[in-house]
């Protein structure tokens, strides 16, 4: 405690005392991270099966395009499957951004996961519409629930007073 008798002096500016002080990552970001990095490895997860099963894009586009060759289909199905590595590929990369930046706390973090969220769930309703095969609605499903899932723990309470603390 200062001495009382002793002329008191406003703190320099840079003085310890004014240091924002990092608050601790409560766990429901923790919580969050979690669900962000299993979005991404169900990503990859559906990356690599969609990569692998380049017949059932043959066949869908048969079944689209009667009148294509043969070598038309198979160009077809090799830029179908070029599209969704690259796609999956900025998906993967898409959670582990988001989770990266809303374990720091950063808030643009968490309403732009909230954005892909809102696109996930068109995707998804889109999905519904277009009666995809019940394999795909399973995986938009799963991938869904996960990002629900993480989106609840990035707007809880405790997570919006990580957001809105000071940083170092």
């Amino acid at each position: 405690m200062p001495d009382p008798s002793l002329p008191q002096y406003p703190d320099y500016p840079g003085a310890a005392a004014q240091w924002p002080v990092a608050q601790a990552r409560p766990k429901t970001i923790t919580r969050a991270m979690q669900f962000m990095y299993a979005g991404a490895a169900m990503s990859l997860i559906t990356l690599v099966l969609g990569a692998a099963d380049s017949s059932a894009y043959k066949t869908a586009i048969r079944k689209a395009f009667p009148k294509y060759t043969q070598t038309q289909v198979n160009n077809a199905a090799n830029t179908a499957v070029t599209i969704a590595i690259v796609a999956g590929l900025i998906g993967v990369g898409l959670w582990l951004w988001m989770a990266w930046a809303n374990g720091r706390g950063r808030n643009w973090a968490r309403v732009l996961s909230s954005v892909f969220f809102g696109i996930a769930t068109l995707g998804l309703v889109s999905n519904l519409a277009q009666h995809s095969p019940a394999a795909s609605l399973v995986v938009s499903l799963v991938e869904w629930l996960i990002g629900l899932a993480a989106i609840l723990h990035l707007w809880n309470r405790q997570s919006s007073a990580y957001f809105h603390a000071p940083k170092p």
